[in-house]
C-alpha cells in the first residue's frame, strides 16, 4: 500500500510541460530549458511550489526549481574519487555513497551530476561491496549516504544501508544528506516506519541527517516540525547551505537563513561556495570577494551558535574555509579537509578578482 508521502510525492510536478501552467513558461521558453531538463530530470512537489512568487522569475525559491540557465557548455563532470562502484573515497576518514540521482530542486552542490542514473535495484546491489570495502579500512571512520537525496530512497533500501553499516566497530556515525525537511517535510512527517527505524539504528550508532535549507522562506512550521521529529528519533540535524547568486547572496538573507535554523534546532554546519557551471551556465556563482565580504557582515550580527558554520569551498584538492582579508587586501583560505596530506591545515593567500568565483 503507498504510504502518503508517497502520494504526495506521485502529485508532483515531473516535466517542464507540468509547470507550464503554474509558472507561466511561454512555449518558447520551454523549447529553451528543454537542454536543461534532459540533464537534470525535473521533481518539485506541490508543497515546494505555495512557496514560491510563482510567475517572478527572480523569486529564490523558483529559481531554486528552475533557473534561468543559458546555452549548454563545458563538457560533462565527472569524478576521479570513486574507490569502488557507487562509492567516493575522496578523505581519509570518510566514504560518500551515492545511492541514487533523484533531488527535489535543482540542487547545485549535488554528487548527482558526476554518476550515471542509479536505480534503487542496482543501489541495493552495491550495499555488501561497499560494506567490505569500508571494513577493509580501518581508517574510515564515518559514511555519508547521499545523492541525489538519501530519503527519496525507499525505506527498505535505507534499512539496508543502517543494517550494513551501523554494527561495522570502526564506525563512529553515519550521515544522510537530504533536502526534504526544506522541499518535502512530509517525507519525515508522514512516515511513522522512517522515524522508527531511524529511531531504533540511532541507539547503535550516532545518526546525522545532514540538512540543505538555503532561503530562510524554507524554514515552515512543516519543516520544523520535520526537524523536531528527527531530533526526537536521536538524530543530529546539521546544515549545508550553498551560496547562491538571485536566492541567498546578501548579509541580511544569510542572517535570517541561520538565525532561523538554530531556532528550529538545526545547527549550521557548511556554507558551501558554489561550483563553478559544467554543463549549463545558470548565473548561480557569487564572486569570492563579495561573498567573504557578505559573510564577515552577516556574522557580525549572529550569535555565536548562529555563525559555527564555516564558508566552504569543495575544491578539487579538498575543502577549503575562506578566512577573511589581511591588511594587504590579500583572501585568507585555509585547508578543512584536504586530498594531499601537505595541504592539510595548510594556510594561503591570493589576490582575488572582483570577479572571481574559483581557485
Amino acid at each position: 500500500m503507498m504510504k502518503r508521502w508517497q502520494q504526495l510525492l506521485d502529485e508532483s510536478y515531473r516535466s517542464l510541460e507540468d509547470l507550464q501552467e503554474p509558472l507561466g513558461l511561454s512555449d518558447e521558453r520551454i523549447a529553451e530549458l528543454k537542454p536543461f531538463e534532459e540533464r537534470y530530470p525535473i521533481l518539485v512537489t506541490p508543497y515546494y511550489l505555495r512557496l514560491m512568487n510563482r510567475l517572478d522569475p527572480a523569486d529564490p525559491i523558483r529559481r531554486m526549481c528552475l533557473p534561468d540557465v543559458a546555452a549548454p557548455e563545458g563538457g560533462e563532470a565527472t569524478s576521479d574519487d570513486t574507490a569502488i562502484q557507487g562509492g567516493q573515497h575522496k578523505y581519509l576518514q570518510s566514504v560518500l555513497i551515492v545511492s541514487n540521482n533523484s533531488t527535489l530542486t535543482y540542487s547545485r552542490n549535488c554528487y548527482r551530476r558526476d554518476f550515471a542514473r542509479l536505480e534503487s535495484d542496482e543501489a541495493s546491489m552495491r550495499i555488501p561491496k561497499l560494506a567490505e570495502y569500508i571494513g577493509d579500512h580501518p581508517e574510515i571512520d564515518n559514511i555519508s549516504i547521499g545523492g541525489g537525496d538519501a530519503f527519496l530512497n525507499p525505506n527498505d533500501l535505507l534499512a539496508q544501508y543502517l543494517k550494513a553499516f551501523a554494527f561495522l566497530p570502526t564506525i563512529g556515525y553515519i550521515r544522510f544528506t537530504t533536502s526534504v525537511p526544506a522541499t518535502f517535510p512530509q517525507r519525515i512527517t508522514e512516515d511513522d516506519e522512517l522515524l522508527t527505524m531511524l529511531s531504533r539504528y540511532a541507539k547503535a550508532k550516532a545518526i546525522v541527517v545532514v540538512t540543505q535549507f538555503n532561503h530562510p522562506r524554507e524554514l515552515t512550521d512543516e519543516a520544523a516540525a520535520a526537524v523536531r521529529m528527527l531530533r526526537e528519533a536521536g538524530c543530529t540535524v546539521r546544515n549545508e547551505a550553498v551560496l547562491l547568486a538571485g536566492v541567498n547572496d546578501d548579509a541580511d538573507t544569510l542572517l535570517d537563513l541561520m538565525n532561523g535554523l538554530v531556532a528550529i534546532g538545526v545547527e549550521p554546519y557548511y556554507l558551501y561556495q558554489c561550483r563553478p557551471a559544467t554543463i549549463m551556465a545558470d548565473g548561480f556563482q557569487v564572486p569570492l570577494a563579495k561573498g567573504i565580504r557578505m559573510v564577515d557582515d552577516a556574522k557580525a550580527k549572529m550569535s555565536g551558535m548562529a555563525k559555527s558554520f564555516r564558508y566552504i569551498m569543495g575544491h578539487a584538492t579538498g575543502k577549503i574555509s575562506m578566512l577573511g582579508f589581511t591588511d594587504d587586501g590579500r583572501a585568507a583560505f585555509k585547508y578543512h579537509e584536504a586530498r594531499n596530506e601537505e595541504d592539510r591545515g595548510r594556510i594561503f593567500f591570493e589576490e582575488l578578482a572582483e570577479d572571481q568565483c574559483w581557485l
